[in-house]
């Protein structure tokens, strides 16, 4: 019997699992695929998740970010050199994942990987979590088995909507080893691509993020990939989902939570996940320490923070989204063709600024650029 069992290995989970196993908790992690895995991504990690651990990140710290460089229709570029104090991580995520979990390991929590949940069932004072390997027991469990995980819907929280999002992995690449981040967008409908380096290579990603179409969006990755000079022999292709955040939701059940992208917590302007899925671990692990020393609220009260913490300020975001996708080229032209707009979103991105305090001011401007004289 475990004091925590938690589904999934991802950037929630592992973080989870270390906090609960750091303040001298039993915890059992279940990870489907075999470790190291891949995971599709575009791997940049805002520096803030330093913050809440007292180990160093650095060794799995592929590139460091030093400037951005915007176009349009591949056109119409600009470029902005990074004035932050410290620069955005990219990283290869079956390293950075992997990684955390050890850590995890290291204060004692245990991992089962290769091993697939295949149901849950609540036993009256406590989860019984079936595997293919046979059952395993907990007080408590952690959801954190990403967008297309099943995690959710048997524990009876609302279905999410998803997001399609494709990636193209490029390795052992001559030209690679860059510290530019780049993104192109007019090219998909609600959405962006994006070409993060890696060291030896480039991670080239596309996601929709307000619906609309959702198709033939590796074609559209490997076609950017050509005009980037990347050959597609050295690449390998994903699809996978998104869960963005779309509202106040429920994340907490019986003796149960929901973390990560099972709690569809990426950004629905920029696609962020890895730093909400790792906030979405320290507050669950938090609430479960509480709850098992007896603090009747401690669940409902990690709802509570991520719905007002977080979720409030998503809802800006979703704001900032909608009218930009809805104007993209000249939230492009207004907008991001402003050096201050990227010093704007790296300081969200840092933890440093919110939405709220940001976007009024942009939608004035975005307002400006359809309607002459508006604009601030």
């Amino acid at each position: 019997m475990f004091d925590c069992v938690i589904v999934g290995a991802g950037p929630a989970g592992g973080t989870a699992a270390y906090h609960l196993a750091k303040r001298g908790h039993s915890v059992m992690v279940l990870e489907k695929e075999s470790l190291p895995r891949y995971k599709p991504c575009s791997g940049a990690v805002s520096p803030q998740v330093q913050k809440w651990f007292d180990f160093d990140f650095s060794p799995v710290i592929s590139l460091k970010a030093e400037t951005v460089r915007y176009t349009w229709n591949l056109e119409d570029p600009v470029e902005v050199k990074l004035e932050t104090k410290e620069p955005v991580w990219m990283v290869q995520r079956d390293v950075f994942d992997h990684f955390l979990i050890e850590q995890a390991q290291k204060q004692g929590a245990e991992i089962q990987d290769q091993t697939a949940v295949t149901g849950v069932e609540w036993k009256g004072s406590h989860w019984q979590v079936n595997t293919a390997n046979g059952p395993v027991e907990g007080r408590y469990l952690i959801a954190a088995d990403g967008a297309k995980g099943p995690m959710a819907k048997w524990l009876g929280f609302k279905e999410r909507k998803q997001r399609l999002a494709a990636s193209l992995e490029a390795q052992n690449l001559a030209s690679a080893n860059s510290t530019q981040i780049q993104f192109d967008f007019g090219q998909v409908k609600n959405g962006y691509i994006w070409k993060i380096p890696k060291a030896g290579g480039y991670s080239i990603g596309i996601g929709t993020l307000r619906g609309g179409d959702q198709k033939n969006l590796q074609q559209l990755a490997a076609d950017y990939a050509k005009k980037s000079g990347i050959d597609l022999k050295n690449c390998q292709q994903y699809e996978h989902a998104l869960c963005v955040w779309e509202g106040n939701q429920k994340l907490h059940g019986q003796n149960a939570l929901l973390a990560g992208e099972a709690a569809s917590v990426v950004d629905p302007m920029t696609a962020e996940g890895i730093r909400p899925s790792m906030l979405s671990g320290l507050k669950a692990a938090e609430a479960i320490d509480g709850a098992l020393a007896g603090q009747g609220d401690a669940l409902e009260k990690y709802t509570q923070f991520m719905n007002e913490e977080w979720g409030s300020d998503m809802g800006w975001a979703g704001k900032l989204a909608g009218t930009f996708y809805r104007f993209p080229k000249i939230g492009y032209k207004v907008g991001i063709k402003k050096p201050q707009a990227t010093e704007l979103m790296l300081k969200i991105l840092c933890g440093e600024l919110r939405y709220s305090e940001v976007v009024n001011r942009a939608l004035k401007r975005l307002g400006g650029g359809l309607i002459p004289g508006m604009g601030g």
